[in-house]
């Protein structure tokens, strides 16, 4: 007679081969840096910031010598909270006002994504093989490469997202552990609702993470609802896998609370501390809209004044993002919709320069161009890889998947609900990890269980070989037009593959 399968999850807490790990992360992020630091300070517009580059490194400059306070006078209003604009801040007092000035904390961020990338694909498919090819696929993204070159914001929302993401993984894997312990010490069934997890603080560390990528745009509000509906469905398939009799009323009693606290009321305080400087200073924007633009008096006059003055300073924001709509003729020749985002159907033209004083391509007319644009091996990819995980998702129930998809939706469904509003392919950096995580789980089943054949694992080792080398032959062709190389009139044609790039 069989004895009976086994009625709690097998013994799988996380990786195991943490020496080897860790040489591959590092080794990947080496890579990383190499090609996202070098000739970091080119180009510049005559010396000066390209793009929207013009709006965040002058601001930087401001936080590093106005006390910490951007005004920017020359625009009428600062538009998005102080974390980017502090971070690019840090790298000008390294450097100075100048290309490497405003775009070194981009890099360094850029940097830090890879190896975030690594070490979570790692985690989520317990192979480190898959953890390094993860790396080198983002490394060869054209959206987060050029984005980690300039110095605006997205790329810092990108590396809050994920590092947030992460941290929410390992507490997954930390709880199981703790509920597998009490699971096999006969104490899972001493109440219905299953015992309490303790303090977690991988979530907490999440929940600082939301803070400064909400402190850095506001559509990482968008991920705070998204994380935190993730996190306590991990908490409810916890609590089933180890038997508890009430799980749903478990995780109610015991995870909702400690989750609104880490997810959402620490997010809240973080934020606010992000503008200490506007608080603590005497010329921020609105600092004193209370007895100016506000009155003193009124149902909300119990509420700190500073306070007040920040809600007026937010509700400014709030009316320029909402009155920046197609409708109201506000139009821009590489303007692009959420639709067209996981493809890069429509990428963004950052720089472009021509005329006599460009040399060096060997030909008779030569053009310079940075462009935002994805690379296609991967990002053509998008549909058939969404297709494949939520079959696995809906089928096979692979949390795997569940986890991604649900980073991937919380950085690009929301965009679907202001579709007259402004928008720019560069909202998609945020996505752009969770793509190339996405594509990670499909190579690992393209390469196989380690309990398939020989025959099998060797075949789908090549498969997997031959595409990682497509994607970076791929991404050496457009680096011209990520890096504004010198290029022919007739090259800058052929790197142009579809209608909508021009």
């Amino acid at each position: 007679m069989n004895s009976p399968g086994p009625t709690v999850p097998a013994p799988d807490f996380g990786p195991v081969d943490r020496g080897r790990g860790w040489v591959v992360t590092l080794f990947v992020t080496a890579i990383a840096a190499i090609t996202r630091f070098t000739m970091l300070h080119y180009p510049t517009d005559a010396k000066t910031p390209v793009f929207d580059e013009k709006h965040y490194a002058p601001q930087g400059w401001q936080v590093l010598t106005g006390g910490g306070i951007e005004d920017n006078p020359g625009y009428g209003l600062v538009v998005h909270p102080p974390v980017g604009k502090q971070l690019i801040a840090l790298g000008e007092a390294l450097f100075g006002y100048n290309g490497w000035g405003w775009r070194f904390s981009a890099a360094v961020a850029g940097t830090l994504l890879v190896l975030l990338v690594v070490r979570i694909v790692r985690r989520l498919t317990r192979s480190t093989l898959l953890g390094g090819l993860a790396g080198i696929l983002l490394i060869a993204d054209g959206v987060t490469f050029v984005s980690s070159r300039l110095g605006m914001l997205d790329i810092f929302l990108a590396l809050f997202a994920v590092a947030a993401f992460g941290c929410l993984i390992v507490d997954r894997d930390e709880m199981r552990e703790r509920m597998a312990r009490v699971h096999a010490e006969g104490r899972i069934a001493d109440t219905v609702w299953g015992p309490r997890l303790g303090v977690r603080w991988w979530r907490f560390g999440a929940g600082v993470l939301l803070g400064l990528a909400v402190g850095t745009k506001w559509s990482g509000l968008y991920l705070i609802a998204f994380f935190g509906l993730m996190s306590v469905a991990f908490d409810v398939a916890a609590r089933r896998a180890y038997d508890v009799q009430r799980p749903w009323l478990g995780t109610g009693l015991r995870d909702v609370g400690p989750a609104l606290y880490a997810l959402v009321v620490v997010p809240l305080g973080v934020y606010l501390a992000t503008f200490w400087a506007w608080f603590a200073g005497e010329t921020g924007v609105y600092r004193h809209a209370v007895g100016r633009q506000i009155g003193t008096d009124g149902a909300f006059a119990f509420v700190p004044d500073a306070l007040r003055s920040l809600w007026y300073y937010s509700a400014s924001v709030l009316e320029f993002h909402s009155g920046l709509t197609n409708s109201a003729g506000n139009l821009h020749p590489w303007e692009s919709k959420p639709w067209t985002w996981p493809m890069g159907l429509r990428p963004m033209l950052y720089y472009f320069a021509d005329g006599e004083q460009i040399r060096g391509c060997g030909g008779e007319q030569c053009v310079k161009a940075v462009m935002l644009v994805g690379t296609p091996a991967m990002w053509w990819l998008a549909l058939p890889m969404l297709a494949w995980g939520g079959w696995q998702l809906l089928v096979r129930r692979d949390w795997r998947w569940a986890a991604v998809l649900t980073g991937y939706a919380a950085t690009l469904l929301p965009w679907f609900a202001t579709l007259d509003r402004q928008m720019y392919y560069f909202y998609a950096v945020p996505l752009a990890p969770f793509l190339v995580m996405g594509l990670a789980l499909v190579l690992g089943d393209v390469l196989g269980s380690p309990r398939a054949s020989a025959e099998r694992r060797s075949t789908g080792l090549l498969v997997v070989c031959l595409y990682v080398g497509l994607v970076v032959a791929n991404f050496v062709w457009l680096w011209p037009i990520l890096t504004a190389a010198p290029i022919t009139v007739e090259t800058w044609q052929q790197q142009l593959w579809l209608p909508s790039w021009r």
